[in-house]
């Protein structure tokens, strides 16, 4: 099992906010559901990072402009358009860092070029 750790700061003000919503009964049903697509894709992602339905790939571009290797995994499986989250491993041995978190592309040329992604940071 992996540890999932979310990148700062973006990710994790991300995640702690919609966590609050939902802790708060405040959340949308599109965040709601978001939610618990993402909660599910994280447990999968920490029990085998290769698991089928999370699709999961180095995006090369990422990879070369962020000096580590990037992977790609889908939020649901089966979707056309599904959202996609970025991760690496690290930073510590058995962490796995969620570092963005997209829409699938529409452009596929150029799909790449605009994702900014959060930074690991040393504890999270």
């Amino acid at each position: 099992m992996f540890d999932i750790k979310m990148g700062i700061p973006e990710m994790e003000e991300f995640w702690e906010g919609l966590k609050e919503k939902i802790i708060s009964n405040t959340a949308t049903i599109v965040e709601v559901k978001l939610y618990k697509k993402l909660g599910k894709a994280f447990l999968q992602l920490a029990g085998n990072p290769r698991y089928p339905g999370l699709k999961t790939h180095e995006i090369e571009q990422l990879s070369k402009r962020y000096g580590m290797k990037v992977w790609q995994s889908y939020v649901e499986n089966n979707t056309p358009a599904a959202g996609r989250f970025f991760w690496v491993y690290g930073p510590e041995k058995g962490d796995i860092t969620i570092i963005g978190l997209e829409p699938h592309p529409n452009d596929k040329s150029n799909s790449y070029k605009k994702i900014t992604l959060s930074a690991m940071g040393e504890s999270l």
